[in-house]
């Protein structure tokens, strides 16, 4: 008896994630999640340097500002609630003095420069077509920062304006570097607050416009069916959160193990058993600290990082 259906993935042999590859992250908070799995198994990653972006004319703006090297000054900051922001980046940067934020800012786009020329492989997420303009400007933000919700209008990005986007950042990444790999999914989170058809039709637009540009592209272009294996493979609100619109543990666990089988190389599959070995192994509780038992555990542990981070001088535990 079948009881679910499966979304048919193919092994990429080609470019294959390695513990030598570098790794960037940008988009939605389920691009946190992924990141939070690399993190753990200690790859090589730089993580939404400007915090969760969620539509592509966001994480546009993002890799334009970085590749061109845009110096932020306080023109593009705005004061609410006591508080600095900048629309063009998540309120985790924001902060109580303008030098603060200008120089986590400029820190992030340097950062980001060099890690997207540095990169290997680029892991795109993105979560909805829905934007907001911010009226006295007449821009689009990536972040509204709890500012009156009448100081926007709220915009769908068609299938058009979503694929060329994407090709806009592919365009600016490519100029930097030329055989990276660019990974795009779109994000199993539902955003209902737009509204059941609106979140839909969002989703649509995203999933179109990143076909559309894979079947009129060049270059390492992939695609990876986060959401669709949200939405088939794991269709039962026991795989998500409370909230009934994030995906719980289980299933970004279930996710990720997806995107091993397909994007991990054999050996990094091997390497991650062992870190995966040391990391529960810090995180153990004895009963006893000074027992012989857990003298001899911490000694083995001991020899295990020592091993692992010789051989991998970047991981650090």
């Amino acid at each position: 008896m079948i009881l679910q259906t499966k979304v048919i993935l193919k092994k990429e042999v080609r470019s294959p994630i390695s513990y030598a590859s570098k790794i960037v992250l940008l988009g939605s908070c389920f691009s946190e999640n992924i990141g939070n799995q690399l993190n753990h198994f200690k790859f090589q990653t730089v993580q939404n340097p400007f915090g969760i972006l969620f539509h592509p004319k966001a994480i546009k703006e993002l890799v334009a500002n970085a590749i061109r090297k845009k110096t932020y000054t306080e023109n593009d900051l705005v004061f609410q609630n006591e508080r600095w922001h900048c629309f063009d980046a998540h309120s985790k940067l924001s902060a109580l003095a303008k030098k603060d934020i200008l120089l986590q800012l400029n820190t992030a786009t340097t950062s980001t420069n060099t890690a997207l020329k540095e990169a290997s492989h680029l892991v795109i997420t993105l979560g909805t077509s829905w934007v907001y303009r911010y009226t006295e400007t007449n821009r689009i933000v990536a972040n509204c920062h709890k500012i009156p919700q009448k100081k926007f209008s709220k915009e769908l990005l068609s299938v058009q304006e979503v694929t060329e986007n994407l090709a806009e950042i592919i365009a600016l990444i490519q100029s930097v570097n030329t055989s990276i790999n660019i990974i795009f999914t779109v994000s199993p989170v539902r955003h209902l607050k737009d509204g059941f058809v609106e979140n839909t039709q969002s989703k649509s637009h995203l999933i179109a416009g990143i076909q559309t540009l894979l079947s009129t592209s060049r270059g390492n272009l992939h695609y990876f069916p986060s959401y669709e294996i949200m939405m088939d493979e794991l269709r039962d609100y026991r795989f998500y959160a409370e909230d009934l619109i994030h995906p719980n543990t289980t299933a970004i666990r279930y996710i990720w193990e997806r995107f091993v089988a397909t994007w991990m190389d054999e050996k990094a599959s091997d390497t991650m058993q062992e870190v995966d070995t040391i990391q529960k192994g810090l995180l153990h509780k004895p009963f006893h600290n000074s027992s012989e038992q857990h003298q001899k555990f911490l000694t083995n542990l001991a020899a295990k990082i020592a091993k692992t981070a010789a051989e991998f001088p970047f991981m650090k535990f």
